[in-house]
């Protein structure tokens, strides 16, 4: 069933202000162009360098936990399988957390972030299966501390933040507060930088440039693609991250990780790419793979899977 129109911005990303622009219809007579479909290819486990990977994380934007395991999602990720797996809007206050995720044996470490504000909004969670140094929750800003979006773990090598970043939402209402965000952001991940590489993944909620997404002429003005969004995603690269997808497959199209549920928009490959791992300079040697897990069901966001050496 398609998303109801909601008043926040978990519905902005179904709707067209953050998804597709509406298809044109077809002229009588003529057939609808086949869709190009991405094809994720086979998974690379050793980087440029020769080393193995040691390292898997898988993040993925479940757009509401219940509903995720609900519909099998928890079989994927046993199948897939990842060292540490990170999710995003999972709007789920962390007592009504499903059993058959809180139960999971294959991850023993598992941590939770939720609206302090609002029920069934934002969130986010990491589940380990080696305990982390330390694990802290938010940006260290109190404005942006209620939402429930960000946490971050220090292993021995390198952090791992997660992060579901707010979205500018319907007629660009939060845009202001998606640029302050995105300030505050950078300056958090550079100071983590300083100490400790690290890895970013999660919805970041922008499509950085026209290959990104299927429609961006469109899309200039709506939510998630418009130039304030990209140029602070544009500062983050700058400030020393890289992009690890367009790192390995750079000049690959089609290949996104969001669909909004109208119009047959999966079907038909009309997406988004909105999901990523941004990686700190000196783990880039060790990368292995970025992958786009574009058959897996279950929410109107696919998973992605990070391969790295570390």
């Amino acid at each position: 069933m398609p998303k109801r129109a909601k008043k926040n911005e978990e519905a902005v990303e179904g709707e067209t202000g953050n998804g597709a622009e509406p298809a044109k219809k077809e002229k009588k007579g003529k057939e609808p162009e086949a869709p190009i479909l991405y094809e994720d290819p086979p998974d690379k486990t050793s980087s440029k360098d020769g080393r193995a990977s040691n390292m898997k994380i898988t993040s993925w934007n479940v757009d509401g936990l219940r509903a995720w395991v609900k519909k099998k999602g928890l079989d994927w990720v046993r199948k897939e399988d990842p060292d540490v797996l990170c999710l995003q809007e999972t709007k789920c206050a962390e007592k009504a957390l499903p059993s058959e995720i809180t139960d999971m044996p294959e991850y023993p470490h598992k941590y939770w972030a939720g609206s302090e504000e609002k029920e069934g909004y934002s969130g986010v969670a990491m589940l380990c299966k080696t305990e982390p140094l330390r694990v802290t929750y938010g940006i260290g800003k109190e404005e942006h501390g209620k939402e429930g979006r960000v946490i971050t773990a220090e292993f021995p090598s390198f952090f791992l933040v997660t992060a579901y970043v707010p979205n500018a939402s319907r007629g660009l209402v939060r845009l202001d507060y998606r640029k302050t965000w995105d300030v505050d952001f950078r300056a958090y991940l550079s100071v983590l930088d300083q100490r400790k590489p690290l890895v970013l993944c999660g919805d970041l909620n922008v499509a950085h440039q026209e290959i990104d997404l299927k429609n961006p002429k469109g899309n200039r003005k709506n939510a998630g693609f418009t130039p304030e969004e990209r140029e602070g995603f544009t500062k983050l690269l700058e400030a020393g991250f890289t992009d690890s997808f367009r790192e390995l497959y750079p000049e690959q199209a089609n290949a996104y990780t969001f669909w909004t549920y109208m119009m047959n928009a999966r079907a038909k490959n009309v997406g988004w790419r909105l999901d990523y791992f941004l990686l700190s300079s000196a783990l880039l040697p060790g990368l292995c793979d970025s992958k786009i897990r574009n058959t897996a069901m279950g929410s109107d966001h696919c998973p992605i899977t990070l391969y790295l050496a570390v």
